[in-house]
């Protein structure tokens, strides 16, 4: 029962940065990659502290604090860098399509560190969605903004981050508290991007933002910040870090749909046949007859 309800709040932590994928397509034009990290998880910090503060949250004890804040830089941080970049070159749609390989990614780091075990049931679905994205990828190359495939080797790459840190971080997690994890390691990738923002100047393009832009940066704060992770690291607790990191499949779906109402993209055929494929893809690794499920909690 924990597994697939971990697998549930995955999925609306996917939907919530579905948003954030379209809000960041929408603000980069205006903006950049640094700028745009740090109003996601500067601000973000801002929205869930309060909260943990209130709720008196338990704190990565002192020994974990250099290891929790260096996750937090990677993914807070590093990670949405190059998303935002990819996002500039790309289109929502095919960008978020490309994350989608974040279950191959966390499939490999988890099992050449031996913090996971695999079953086939796993292994095929997680191949079904991977195989079905980079499928719609290439053949849908045709009808993509020039200079597309950049961005989506760079969202591409850039998972083997969200891989790490999906890994590594359940034990910490575990050892204190999700939601005290979550806004000890925003702390440390947030404050960094707006240091990196000030310094590099980007930050001065928020002067320029009209009230559609700011409603989109309180969204990438608000929604695809603090509400998309706190989801993340709760369900990080509850089912395994390939499980979990294969609801990621759902993001294209949503934020292709969210994209084509808000941004005018267009939806292609190769992208349709390219979220069959990965929805079937999850399907498939999560779900099984009592027997194998069994199994699956076994090797857990």
């Amino acid at each position: 029962m924990k597994p697939r309800l971990g697998v549930a709040i995955g999925i609306l932590s996917c939907c919530c940065g579905a948003g954030a994928a379209v809000a960041t397509r929408y603000l980069i034009r205006d903006s950049d990659a640094v700028t745009l990290a740090a109003i996601r998880f500067g601000g973000g910090f801002l929205c869930i502290a309060p909260l943990a503060l209130l709720l008196r949250v338990q704190w990565p004890a002192r020994r974990d604090w250099t290891a929790v804040a260096g996750l937090g830089f990677l993914f807070y941080g590093v990670f949405f860098v190059f998303y935002g970049l990819a996002l500039d070159f790309t289109t929502v749609s095919r960008g978020t399509l490309a994350l989608s390989t974040l279950p191959l990614m966390t499939m490999v780091v988890g099992a050449l560190l031996g913090l996971e075990r695999l079953s086939p049931r796993k292994i095929i679905g997680v191949f079904m969605a991977v195989g079905g994205a980079f499928i719609a990828l290439a053949s849908g190359l045709h009808a993509a903004p020039g200079g597309a495939w950049r961005g989506d080797l760079i969202m591409a790459g850039a998972t083997l981050c969200m891989a790490v840190y999906s890994v590594y971080s359940r034990p910490y997690v575990t050892r204190s508290s999700p939601l005290g994890v979550l806004t000890t390691g925003m702390a440390a990738g947030g404050i960094a991007m707006i240091v990196a923002s000030v310094v590099s100047g980007g930050a001065a393009s928020l002067g320029h933002f009209g009230p559609i832009q700011w409603l989109a940066a309180f969204y990438l704060a608000a929604g695809g910040g603090a509400l998309a992770f706190a989801l993340w690291v709760f369900a990080l607790q509850l089912a395994s870090p390939t499980q979990v990191t294969n609801t990621m499949t759902i993001n294209p779906f949503v934020a292709t749909l969210l994209a084509a109402g808000f941004l005018n993209e267009p939806i292609t055929i190769e992208v349709v046949i390219g979220l069959l494929a990965v929805f079937a893809g999850l399907w498939f690794a999560t779900t099984g007859n009592k027997h194998l499920a069994g199994r699956a909690n076994a090797d857990q």
